[in-house]
């Protein structure tokens, strides 16, 4: 923006007169986020895709490519199996996660590497059992 006038530009021009008129008209007024403080990600780089990232974060979504999909609902597998209440739970979580790692270790899809393999359900119930051994120890008696 330069400090003086361009030559050949009239001091009021269209656009100049025409937001002195709508504040006139008071069209200013009372307009939605008036007051409010400006959005935090101003200075960020301009995206494409900011409104749809925007809309899907205040709806609480997320998308994930597929790999990287399978790699978190296996890990919430894990953590849901050991909190399992009965050893034929903690069997079929890990059975039915195996299922989809199994699935896309021989037909990945697109994306990065799965980098997981099927979990050891053997391995896994001997842990859960280790775990509520250990639990079960720490917990005080009724007290009587």
């Amino acid at each position: 923006m330069t400090e003086r006038k361009p030559p050949g530009v009239p001091f009021e021009s269209w656009v100049d007169k025409q937001i002195r008129d709508a504040q006139g008209r008071g069209e200013f007024e009372r307009l939605p986020g008036a007051g409010e403080p400006l959005p935090a990600d101003l200075d960020s780089t301009y995206d494409e895709l900011w409104w749809v990232k925007r809309k899907m974060a205040r709806e609480g979504l997320a998308v994930l490519p597929p790999a990287l999909a399978l790699r978190k609902e296996a890990e919430d597998a894990l953590v849901a199996a050991y909190a399992a209440p009965t050893e034929r739970m903690v069997r079929k979580i890990i059975t039915d996660v195996n299922v989809k790692i199994r699935d896309m270790m021989f037909k990945p899809p697109p994306g990065p590497f799965l980098g997981k393999k099927p979990y050891d359900v053997e391995e896994v119930v001997r842990e859960w059992r280790q775990r509520r051994l250990t639990t079960t120890r720490a917990e005080p008696g009724p007290a009587g």
